[in-house]
């Protein structure tokens, strides 16, 4: 299944992955689990952001 998000919707989700993405980078993680999550949010953003928002590092 593909769903296929355009137009404000589409902009609005590309900026709430950047922000993630930036907040792991960010986090004092380690680099190898920010390595893991970041490509855990490009490879499958919407799993990937609820797994973050739920487990991801503070």
């Amino acid at each position: 299944m593909i769903i296929e998000v355009t137009g404000i919707l589409g902009l609005l989700w590309l900026l709430v992955l950047i922000w993630a993405i930036v907040k792991t980078a960010q986090s004092p993680a380690g680099p190898i689990v920010k390595v893991l999550w970041i490509l855990i949010l490009l490879f499958l953003p919407l799993l990937g952001l609820i797994a973050w928002l739920l487990l991801g590092p503070r």
